[in-house]
């Protein structure tokens, strides 16, 4: 008789471990969706800088950057919460050679203090878009300006039309998006934080789960729980 009751109260015990183990599972779950769907992004026009061997988020704006000679500049439109999740340029960093050819100064004009810099511009994926609108294939371009020459002044060089906003923020590259300027987009399925790019330039998922801890604790549990009323039946045998 003792035995059985044991056993009862070993299911019991495992019962509610288990109900109270899928009750705090569901909850987890719901607050991970529910903070996914609030989180809060801008859609922007990125610009980073080339140090040969990856890219680099700009410390200076494209109107005061004067890249030499050589350099390797990139702008890239996407949704993003703040630099540190905002996706690179998809296209190599190391690409000066590609894009501007291995001609001599005098060969390509490049010459008398003019500089020569490759320009990557990619207009990102179809979920960064505005509504309505598909962005463009991404491109490359080599522009020759002078000496003293931004980043905005080579861009402008090799992809008008451009448009800024009144605090001389970079809206638009080449008329793209047709309308808006670093517009924040919230409760988005596809989170910003879902648009790292991988070391092979696709982007990488960042889908939010139940913890692996929990469901461990979940799976020990029932271990446990089996084991014991193992034991009790042995018991009673």
């Amino acid at each position: 008789m003792t035995v059985v009751v044991r056993t009862r109260l070993v299911r019991t015990r495992l019962g509610s471990a288990v109900l109270a183990l899928s009750t705090a599972l569901a909850v987890l779950s719901g607050a991970a969706g529910s903070a996914q769907a609030t989180t809060t992004g801008y859609r922007y026009w990125s610009f980073w800088e080339s140090d040969g061997g990856e890219w680099t988020y700009a410390t200076q704006g494209p109107a005061t950057a004067r890249p030499a000679d050589g350099d390797v500049i990139g702008f890239r439109f996407s949704v993003s919460e703040d630099s540190q999740d905002s996706a690179k340029p998809r296209y190599a960093p190391d690409s000066f050679d590609a894009v501007c050819n291995t001609k001599t100064p005098t060969e390509d004009g490049s010459k008398d203090g003019a500089k020569r810099i490759a320009v990557v511009i990619d207009p990102g994926t179809a979920a960064d878009a505005p509504d309505g609108e598909q962005p463009p294939a991404l491109r490359t371009a080599c522009a020759r300006t002078a000496a003293d020459a931004t980043a905005a002044d080579a861009l402008a060089s090799v992809a008008k039309p451009l448009r800024y906003d009144s605090t001389a923020l970079l809206c638009a590259i080449s008329g793209y998006p047709k309308t808006g300027c670093g517009d924040q987009v919230a409760g988005r399925d596809d989170a910003p934080t879902t648009h790292k790019p991988t070391e092979d330039g696709t982007e990488d998922s960042n889908d939010s789960g139940p913890s692996a801890g929990l469901l461990v604790g979940l799976a020990a549990v029932l271990a446990l729980g089996a084991a014991g009323v193992w034991q009790a039946r042995r018991r009673r045998g």
